[in-house]
C-alpha cells in the first residue's frame, strides 16, 4: 500500500502539492512605468528575513521544513547541511543539485509521499470525474501519484493542463517517467521552498 502524507506545506494559501506552485509575483508588462518600489522592497525583506530565519535554525527545525518540500531524508539533511545560503537563489541551486543526485531509492521515497491534489471546487462534475480516471490510470501504471508543477499556470487553465499531462505521460516507458516525475518534483521542491522561506 503506498503512504501519503498530507498536503503541503500547510499554511493558508500554500502551493497545492501536485497541481500548482505559484511562487512568482506578477511582471510589469516591457515598457511599464509603473515602477513597485516598495512591493518589491518589501519582497527582497521578506526573503532575507526569511532566510535568514533557515540558516539560523536548528538542523532538526530545518530538515523538517525541508521534509516537507521534498520527502527525502537524505535531500532534506544535505540542503540542510550546506547552510548558511548567502541568498535565496543559493538555496534553491543547492535544493536543486541535492535533488539531480537523489538514488533510485531516494527518489522512490520523494515520490511515494506525493499525493494528488484536489482540482478546483468550481470544477464541472465531468471534469472531476475525468481527472479522477485519469490519476487512478496514471498511479496503477507507475505506483504514484501524478506529479507536475504548474508554475505561472492561470487557475482557471490548471484541470486542463493536469488532464493532457496525465494523458501525456501515460504513454512513456516506465523509465522515461520516472526522469520526468524527478523533474518535476525538483520543481515542486524548488516552488515550496521558496514559499516557505519567503512567507511571515
Amino acid at each position: 500500500m503506498r503512504h501519503t502524507r498530507p498536503p503541503h506545506p500547510t499554511r493558508p494559501g500554500a502551493p497545492e502539492p501536485t497541481l500548482t506552485s505559484d511562487t512568482h509575483a506578477p511582471c510589469r508588462k516591457p515598457g511599464s512605468t509603473d515602477t513597485p518600489a516598495i512591493p518589491a522592497q518589501q519582497g527582497t525583506a521578506r526573503h532575507v528575513s526569511g532566510l535568514v530565519r533557515f540558516n539560523a535554525a536548528p538542523a532538526g527545525a530545518a530538515e523538517a521544513l525541508l521534509f516537507d518540500c521534498c520527502a527525502s531524508r537524505r535531500w532534506a539533511e544535505r540542503v540542510s547541511a550546506h547552510r548558511p545560503y548567502p541568498t535565496l537563489d543559493a538555496l534553491l541551486a543547492a535544493a536543486d543539485e541535492a535533488a539531480y543526485d537523489l538514488s533510485r531509492a531516494e527518489l522512490d521515497e520523494a515520490l511515494a509521499a506525493e499525493s494528488a491534489a484536489a482540482p478546483h471546487p468550481g470544477a464541472p462534475p465531468a471534469a472531476l470525474m475525468a481527472l479522477g480516471a485519469a490519476h487512478a490510470a496514471y498511479e496503477s501504471r507507475f505506483g504514484h501519484a501524478f506529479v507536475i508543477s504548474l508554475d505561472g499556470v492561470r487557475p482557471e487553465e490548471r484541470l486542463d493542463r493536469v488532464l493532457a499531462g496525465i494523458r501525456s505521460r501515460l504513454g512513456n516507458e516506465p523509465e522515461e517517467e520516472r526522469v520526468v516525475a524527478a523533474d518535476e518534483l525538483r520543481r515542486l521542491a524548488r516552488a515550496r521552498l521558496t514559499f516557505a522561506v519567503t512567507t511571515p
